[in-house]
């Protein structure tokens, strides 16, 4: 019997009508499930008519989670999945969605999972360090980006950017974004950098809002190591954040290394949609149409 967590978020799927209808579903094909939620809320739990269990424990025995949800909700379940090499699928309460496969009224595809034959995206992933004084302050893994920014104070922070081989680029404003191809429909691309398909394997630097004129963007093969160094923190606060999470101050003479991970986020495909038609239809795009 194959064990499928149902992960609501608990400010999207209020009262859990769009777990519950999928919960009734899976178990129609034979499924056991659990609920999960991927943060707390206060008053939502048992009183919900649904027992909650932790997620920690039960990630370990589970063959599928299931998202309801936007794309921040499987942002902030990436690492736990990851570590854990689950699959996910995403039923997208949100607003585009990119990473989610199904809409609240396609909740009968999911009888598609009934003969467990369906197509898995694996996406790549990035490992993050901060090394301050030789030795790492700081380790996470991203499924979107990195950022590394100023903080409100109006001031400009200038970055260094090397790879392995030496310098790359400078960049002065308000920081840089390096992202997965994942993460290229994001804050990355808000910041004018460009759309990589998922599947591909790059490392993005994307500039937030540089000073200078010709300031660009770099699609680098993922087998660099990037390093980016702030020279001037001890007067300007800069922060790093991990797929939009917690923010970590960094100090002077701080390095933050972005490689490519060896952990990777597995999506689950049920339709056949290429991701030009997804990015039509999310970004609301028209297509182009040539006449002879």
């Amino acid at each position: 019997m194959k064990k499928v967590i149902l992960c609501p978020n608990p400010y999207r799927d209020h009262d859990l009508r769009v777990a519950k209808e999928s919960r009734e579903i899976l178990e129609g094909l034979g499924f056991s499930t659990v609920v999960c939620l991927p943060f707390q809320r206060e008053g939502y739990g048992e009183e919900m008519g649904v027992p909650i269990r932790p997620l920690q424990q039960e990630i370990k025995s589970a063959d599928l989670l299931i998202a309801f949800g936007g794309d921040g909700t499987i942002l902030h379940l990436a690492r736990t999945v990851a570590l854990n090499n689950v699959p996910v699928l995403g039923i997208n309460l949100g607003s585009l969605g990119f990473m989610s496969e199904l809409e609240p009224n396609e909740l009968h595809r999911l009888r598609d999972l009934a003969d467990w034959n369906f197509t898995v995206e694996s996406r790549m992933m990035l490992d993050v360090n901060v090394i301050r004084d030789g030795r790492s302050v700081y380790n996470n893994i991203a499924i979107n980006d990195a950022v590394i920014s100023k903080g409100s104070i109006a001031r400009v922070v200038r970055l260094g950017i090397f790879t392995e081989e030496g310098p790359l680029t400078r960049v002065g404003g308000d920081g840089v974004i390096i992202s997965t191809p994942t993460g290229s429909t994001g804050y990355s691309m808000a910041a004018g950098g460009p759309i990589v398909e998922p599947m591909a394997r790059n490392l993005l630097i994307t500039p937030i809002c540089p000073h200078a004129m010709r300031a660009v963007a770099y699609v680098l093969d993922p087998s660099h190591v990037i390093t980016v160094e702030a020279a001037d923190t001890n007067r300007k606060f800069v922060y790093l954040s991990v797929d939009g999470g917690k923010a970590f101050s960094l100090k002077n003479g701080d390095q933050v290394r972005v490689k490519q991970s060896r952990h990777t986020m597995k999506l689950v495909r049920l339709s056949k949609k290429g991701f030009c038609e997804i990015l039509e239809k999310k970004m609301g795009t028209e297509a182009v149409r040539y006449e002879k």
